[in-house]
């Protein structure tokens, strides 16, 4: 009898025992099916953040290729558009260094809408411009002719006129330098000794032109030693960007007849050998001649 009441406790503890056991298991089950379920729905969740982040940077560096597109197009919007390129570029940065869609959603709708509205305008104008620039094309080839007309007539008239023009220029011959030594009387005498020197003697002939103006004329004498120095005042003057210093300025009265001109040059401790004379007027060589001191 009690062998029997023995048997059925072991029993009732072996029961209680499988039930202890299964409910175990069921509950571990429900704990690893959540736990996988929670992961994937995370996974999931992260999948569709990274899909939608490389959607926006898609879409965000075909709106700047379409910007640089534009842009080469040499558009009169160039300004605005380059300014909206460097938007969606700041943007693209923002994307990538990882902010949440939520802190760049409207900044990347607004900018797409800015875009959509700049391209229409940009297209407008360019559609503009075509049609301008088909009308200008015809009325062009009704102005062509009347156009090479005029181009012969201004080429007519411009070698007449260049034909006038060198017809008044002034020719000058006859330019000549020596040195001298002036006494204390006045007299002068002429040497080709540099250390006996003390005056250059400077002489040049305009020639008789019936066609030029009259009236006074300038010219810059400049007189260069064989050290390559400008003699005299070295003061400068600019013609047509050209920078010139000179020795001193002849001014003379031209009466369409034939002038000698006569200057002089004093100094001291002339130089030994070649000396270089130019004559400009208003920045151009008209004459040039060279002597010799021993």
């Amino acid at each position: 009898m009690e062998s029997n009441q023995n048997n059925s406790k072991l029993k009732a503890i072996i029961l209680i025992l499988s039930l202890l056991l299964l409910g175990s298991m069921a509950y571990m089950f429900k704990m690893s099916s959540d736990s996988k379920r929670d992961i994937e729905l995370s996974e999931g969740k992260y999948d569709k953040i990274l899909s939608e982040k490389e959607l926006v940077l898609n879409d965000l560096e075909q709106m700047k290729a379409m910007y640089d597109s534009e842009i080469a197009s040499n558009t009169s919007l160039k300004e605005e558009l380059e300014a909206e390129k460097a938007k969606v570029e700041a943007l693209i940065v923002r994307v990538k260094k990882g902010e949440s869609v939520a802190n760049y959603k409207n900044d990347y709708i607004r900018l797409k809408r800015e875009m959509d509205s700049l391209i229409a305008e940009n297209t407008k104008l360019k559609e503009e411009n075509m049609l301008l620039t088909k009308n200008l094309d015809s009325t062009n080839v009704v102005l062509d002719e009347s156009k090479k007309y005029n181009d012969t007539l201004v080429n007519q008239n411009e070698k007449l006129s260049k034909t006038v023009e060198k017809g008044q220029k002034l020719v000058i011959v006859n330019l000549k330098t020596i040195a001298v030594k002036e006494r204390s009387s006045g007299k002068q005498i002429e040497t080709e000794k540099a250390s006996r020197a003390d005056k250059l003697k400077i002489s040049f002939t305009i020639a008789e032109n019936a066609m030029a103006k009259s009236g006074e004329r300038e010219y810059y004498v400049q007189v260069i030693d064989a050290a390559n120095n400008v003699l005299g005042d070295k003061k400068s003057i600019t013609f047509n960007d050209k920078l010139l210093t000179y020795s001193f300025i002849s001014k003379v009265k031209f009466e369409n007849s034939t002038v000698d001109v006569y200057e002089e040059l004093s100094g001291k401790d002339f130089a030994k050998g070649k000396y270089y004379i130019n004559i400009f007027s208003k920045g151009d060589l008209v004459a040039n001649s060279t002597f010799d001191l021993r």
